[in-house]
């Protein structure tokens, strides 16, 4: 039988982002579509769209057999101790090699599940590097876009000095100092894997930056979702993504109004899946158009495990947050 659980609301989010998955917050609080067979109370929708989403649920063989990866394929292996230019530069994908990158497309490499293994054809390392490098920084007045080239030894200063609106971080870029196959952990659709990537070693950071090196052509992408045909209540919001799982308990982000309040996540289990979402309270005053992703978190009666979590809303499958 499902089981629905309400979590403890985390106070963080994000503002200022394109409104992605819902329309403007600001409905008149308990205006939510009402007829026959609607149901009124807010848990109640919730409960009966995420029913109907856990039986449309029917994912290929893909699923449980091929590589399905549930995040991006760059991933930082270790606490990077970012600073506030690295942490730019690591975004922005700005890096600069200092060492030679293997053209040598590598054996076939091993994914490796809890259930099982899958052979695989991998990139080469020179094909990874363009990957993460998207491109050098802009220049910044005042500082050598080359981190080892020291600045001018009279910058001007006073009324007359040049002004720039670039934050400072921008000419910074990573440094890689080395590059080696290994493997990184990686979320996928049969729980988390190890899987084939390049190891660069980064000067400016602790961590080392770890791509899949899994060819595109062994990827295969998540199943279309199958929405319940009624739209979904106006107080229902979509889960966006996934921020972590500790055994049970599940951290997931809630695309919000800017100006909603009364948030509560709410879960329905099952032993196949799980669906996440929430309720809100819709501001009755004048409010904008803002996304908001709220952090919150449930406790699952039983660790995730390879459990796939579905959007109440949409019907798909989350994937997890990037670095």
């Amino acid at each position: 039988m499902p089981r629905r659980q309400t979590g403890m609301r985390r106070t963080l989010a994000l503002v200022g982002l394109p409104l992605l998955m819902m329309a403007a917050g600001c409905a008149p609080a308990g205006s939510e579509p009402t007829g026959p067979g609607l149901p009124t109370d807010r848990h109640e929708a919730f409960e009966q769209r995420a029913t109907a989403v856990a039986q449309a649920w029917r994912p290929g063989a893909e699923w449980t057999t091929s590589y399905v990866p549930l995040q991006e394929p760059t991933v930082l292996l270790g606490d990077p101790a970012f600073t506030e230019e690295t942490k730019l530069a690591f975004h922005a994908g700005w890096y600069r090699e200092q060492v030679p990158l293997p053209s040598g497309r590598p054996d076939d490499g091993t994914v490796r599940f809890a259930d099982g293994e899958l052979r695989v054809p991998l990139v080469t390392a020179a094909e990874a590097y363009r990957q993460i490098d998207k491109g050098d920084p802009p220049p910044c007045p005042g500082r050598p876009k080359d981190p080892g080239t020291p600045p001018p030894a009279n910058p001007p200063d006073g009324p007359d000095a040049p002004v720039s609106s670039e934050p400072q971080a921008a000419c910074i870029p990573l440094t890689v100092t080395n590059v080696e196959l290994g493997s990184a952990p990686v979320h996928t659709t049969r729980g988390e894997a190890q899987v084939p990537a390049w190891l660069f070693t980064v000067e400016e950071i602790n961590a080392v930056v770890a791509r899949v090196a899994v060819a595109d052509d062994a990827v295969d992408a998540l199943p279309e979702p199958v929405a319940p045909a009624t739209p979904a209540p106006q107080d229902l919001v979509s889960a966006q993504d996934i921020e972590s799982v500790d055994g049970a308990t599940l951290t997931f982000r809630l695309g919000v109004g800017s100006c909603d309040t009364g948030i509560t996540p709410l879960v329905q289990e099952h032993d196949h899946l799980v669906v996440v979402g929430g309720t809100v309270v819709r501001s009755t005053g004048v409010c904008d158009d803002m996304l908001k992703l709220e952090p919150v978190a449930v406790t699952l009666r039983a660790p995730l495990g390879s459990r796939p979590v579905l959007d109440v809303v949409s019907a798909s499958p989350l994937r997890f947050a990037a670095s």
